[in-house]
């Protein structure tokens, strides 16, 4: 116990300290933190009055209110709405170790977000990594406030801070669905600090990153900003709130694990049924509840783009629960809970990148596109794959994840109802959108998480079983995590 411990405590060490080797330390682009104007010239005509500097934005308190709201609604999204979820799903011997693994992971990646991932991913450096200005939340203070996507307009920092941080804990958290009821709890955990700092991390600063809009006065004010935005981000992805991010980036990771620790011993032979579905239905449900924080929160204020957000995250979802269940009733005769369910999470999962960017009508399409893709993916294509991804993360976050990246390229267009590409110098909607350039920039974000991810978690994984084990022995397996890892069972016989 004392031995892995050690080497736990160790390897995070080494994790953060490997993270933070060769990051520049820039300057921090909030809108509270810009340097100050040069200096007046000391022969201005004392008859000229001197000039009088705009007064810094403030945070809007209706904004701020609903950011917080939102906040909270994603850290329901988790514990409890994922760990109901995935509990359910799972056999009855494994439930609390799913509960435990998710209350930890989120946890241990909010205290991680705050002493290092909140800088790493969300200040200025390079193009695949952010500085240490914040490192410790050092330098934010009440009076902090951060951009958001409108001139003018900012929030504070700290509520900036905690709704990113629920984001990376969310995305950890699907990761364990994958390798359900076979992988230690001390691995899990280990892996999850190497993943977060050198996959999520960079993926949301390649994505997410821009020092906002407030400086953008002109093209070549336009192209110094950009410039020191994430690189997928300069090339103009559009992934409103986390489909490469969060969906892409957690389902491949899941899928790398499933076959490098391998299937659960019985797999195929014995029967592996999800224990209680009315857990994943209460699950399901409260993360279609938790994702209007997730989806509309992403605007980063309470106006319109956050309104249309919000009915697209209604709409899709609604669209997808139908889509799922026809096909499954098509194919199978009878529609099932356990296919609502699921036709709920894929449908959030494929308008989450697209949701301020698309219409109604076009949410509508996506939800019913990834209803029915997404049955195939934990279907043919699992089989086409051999893998034995227990809950489906692959079938449901990654295909869902993957057909919303890339319809959110078509439905942005405002010729199918889209909101376009906003222009910050003209201050208005480009005129000019080109579907199939965009596509082949969303094209060009899927390929780049699938690789960074698919690479980060295979030499994670490979690691941690070097030095402490990824797999539980098969007596502790057939068992029950709950007993063999945590002495502990969620129903008394």
């Amino acid at each position: 116990m004392l031995t892995w411990m050690k080497r736990f405590v160790a390897g995070g060490t080494m994790a953060l300290a490997i993270g933070i080797t060769g990051i520049t330390v820039p300057q921090v682009a909030f809108a509270d933190d810009a340097k100050p104007a040069a200096a007046a010239p000391a022969a201005l005509s004392a008859a000229t009055p001197p000039a009088t500097a705009a007064p810094a934005p403030t945070p809007n308190k209706a904004d701020t209110a609903w950011m917080m709201v939102s906040t909270a609604l994603v850290l329901l999204m988790t514990v409890p709405g994922l760990a109901l979820f995935y509990g359910g799903l799972t056999r009855s011997k494994n439930v609390l170790s799913i509960l435990m693994q998710c209350l930890v992971i989120f946890s241990v990646i909010s205290v991680l977000w705050s002493i290092y991932g909140y800088s790493v991913a969300f200040t200025e450096g390079g193009a695949f990594f952010g500085g240490m200005d914040r490192l410790f939340l050092g330098g934010m203070t009440p009076d902090s406030n951060a951009a958001t996507f409108s001139k003018g307009v900012v929030i504070p920092e700290y509520v900036f801070m905690a709704f990113q941080a629920v984001f990376a804990t969310i995305t950890c958290c699907l990761i364990i669905g994958s390798f359900a009821e076979r992988a230690k709890f001390s691995a899990i955990l280990f892996f999850m600090i190497l993943w977060f700092t050198f996959s999520y991390l960079p993926i949301a600063h390649m994505v997410w990153f821009w020092p906002g809009p407030d400086d953008i006065k002109d093209a070549a004010s336009l192209d110094a900003i950009t410039a020191k935005a994430g690189w997928l981000w300069q090339k103009g992805i559009l992934d409103f709130a986390g489909g490469t991010v969060v969906h892409i980036n957690a389902a491949i990771a899941g899928l790398v694990g499933s076959f490098v620790i391998g299937k659960r011993i019985g797999y195929g032979k014995e029967a592996m049924k999800p224990h209680n579905l009315v857990y994943v239905m209460i699950g399901a449900s409260l993360l279609w509840f938790g994702w209007f924080g997730f989806n509309a929160g992403s605007a980063l204020e309470a106006n319109g783009s956050a309104a249309l957000a919000f009915v697209n995250t209604y709409l899709a979802t609604a669209a997808a629960i139908i889509g799922w269940s026809l096909a499954e009733w098509i194919s199978k005769g009878k529609p099932s809970m356990l296919g609502a369910a699921s036709g709920c999470v894929a449908g959030l999962v494929a308008i989450t990148p697209a949701a301020g960017f698309v219409g109604p009508m076009g949410a509508l399409i996506i939800g019913v596109l990834a209803g029915i893709i997404c049955l195939w993916g934990v279907t043919g294509l699992k089989k086409m794959l051999g893998s034995d991804d227990s809950l489906d993360v692959f079938g449901i976050h990654g295909v869902g994840g993957i057909l919303g990246a890339l319809l959110t390229g078509i439905f942005a267009a405002p010729s199918l109802g889209g909101t376009g590409i906003y222009d910050y110098v003209a201050n208005a909607v480009a005129p000019e959108y080109s579907i199939v350039s965009q596509l082949w920039i969303q094209s060009q974000g899927v390929i780049t998480t699938l690789i960074w991810s698919g690479v980060v978690s295979f030499i994670a994984f490979k690691l941690v079983d070097l030095m402490i084990g990824l797999r539980v022995n098969e007596e502790e397996e057939r068992e029950g995590l709950d007993i063999s890892s945590h002495s502990e069972e969620a129903y008394e016989i």
